[in-house]
C-alpha cells in the first residue's frame, strides 16, 4: 500500500506542476504564457521577465513529468521545491502563512512533499525502480 500510496502523491503533484508550468509556457489551462507571465514577473522585480518565467516555466513543467514518473526522483523533488522557495520568497512569503491571505501555506506544503519523496524514494511504482 505504501507504494501506492506513493504513486498517487506522485502522480497529483506533478500533473498539477505540469500544468503550472504549461500555464507559464503556453497559456494553457488558463494560463498567460510567457509574455503574460514575464510581464507580471517584472512588475514583482524578476528581470528580465520573459526569461524568469521560461525558467519558471520549464522547471515546473520538466520538474513535473519527472516526479510524475518517479524518473530522477531526488532531481525532480530539488526542482519542485526550488521553484516553491521562489514563490514563497517573491510572491507569497511576505502574506504570511495562511492561503486566505495569498499566504504561503499551500506553497510550504508542496515543498514539504517534493522534500519528503525526494528523501524516501518514489516507491516501487516508478521509473527509478526500473533504472536503479
Amino acid at each position: 500500500m505504501i507504494n501506492l500510496g506513493l504513486l498517487i502523491i506522485r502522480l497529483v503533484v506533478g500533473i498539477l506542476f505540469i500544468g503550472h508550468g504549461a500555464q507559464k509556457l503556453f497559456g494553457w489551462f488558463g494560463g498567460y504564457g510567457l509574455k503574460g507571465t514575464g510581464g507580471w514577473f517584472d512588475s514583482i522585480g524578476m528581470k528580465p521577465g520573459i526569461t524568469m518565467a521560461l525558467l519558471a516555466g520549464l522547471a515546473e513543467l520538466v520538474g513535473g513529468v519527472l516526479f510524475a514518473l518517479g524518473l530522477l526522483t531526488p532531481l525532480a523533488g530539488i526542482i519542485i521545491a526550488g521553484t516553491m522557495v521562489m514563490a514563497i520568497l517573491k510572491v507569497h512569503g511576505p502574506n504570511g502563512l495562511w492561503a486566505t491571505a495569498n499566504g504561503y501555506e499551500y506553497n510550504l506544503t508542496l515543498l514539504a512533499i517534493a522534500i519528503g519523496i525526494a528523501l524516501i524514494g518514489p516507491g516501487q511504482y516508478a521509473v527509478d525502480a526500473f533504472l536503479f
